[in-house]
């Protein structure tokens, strides 16, 4: 079943951000957008690349009113460790979540039961706590966070623009189109 257009299931873990361990549920995804960033591990090799991408794009998720989160099955301490200790991570300003519990990472599809580990799962969730966008893929295959940004734009595009859908290779200003009969077999 796609989990697109529903509800994040109810959940509460820990997180380490900006120096402190914070609590994260359901409703810290509410009121704003939200992109959940599913990684297999801490102190891995590939992950630290996605989250320093991430971290240099923050800036423009803000601007979007969008938080960030990074989710791995580590533990809030990992987290904090891993922060302290690799250059790339070191950069997040927005939270690291634990999932040691595996309760996310199975709610967004994305566990591996025979690793205990997730794959790289991405997505976008809309101000009412609905997922609007998922990707999911192989774990050797890292992610641009760039892609993320233009799937996040249309999403918030299409929210105030009810009627309009975003076309392939859709960038924010680009030209959208109205769904209707005198468009059917002529794009």
């Amino acid at each position: 079943m796609s989990l697109i257009n529903t509800a994040v299931q109810p959940f509460k873990t820990q997180a380490f951000h900006n120096g402190k361990f914070i609590d994260v549920t359901e409703q810290s995804l509410k009121g704003h957008w939200s992109v959940l960033i599913f990684m297999p591990a801490a102190f891995t090799f590939n992950c630290p690349t996605e989250v320093e991408d991430a971290a240099e794009h923050y800036a423009e998720f803000q601007k979007l009113e969008t938080q960030v989160y990074i989710v791995t099955t580590d533990t809030h301490f990992s987290h904090k460790v891993w922060h302290e200790t690799s250059p790339a991570v070191g950069k997040a300003k927005f939270p690291l979540v634990g999932d040691p519990t595996h309760t996310l990472t199975n709610a967004f599809g994305v566990h591996i039961p025979e690793e205990g580990l997730a794959l790289r799962g991405t997505f976008v969730i809309n101000p009412e706590g609905i997922i609007k966008t998922a990707e999911v893929h192989s774990n050797e295959i890292a992610r641009d966070v760039k892609e993320t940004l233009r799937k996040l734009k249309a999403a918030q595009y299409t929210a105030k623009n009810p009627g309009q859908v975003c076309p392939a290779k859709w960038n924010a200003g680009a030209k959208t189109l109205t769904p209707s009969l005198d468009l059917v077999g002529k794009i």
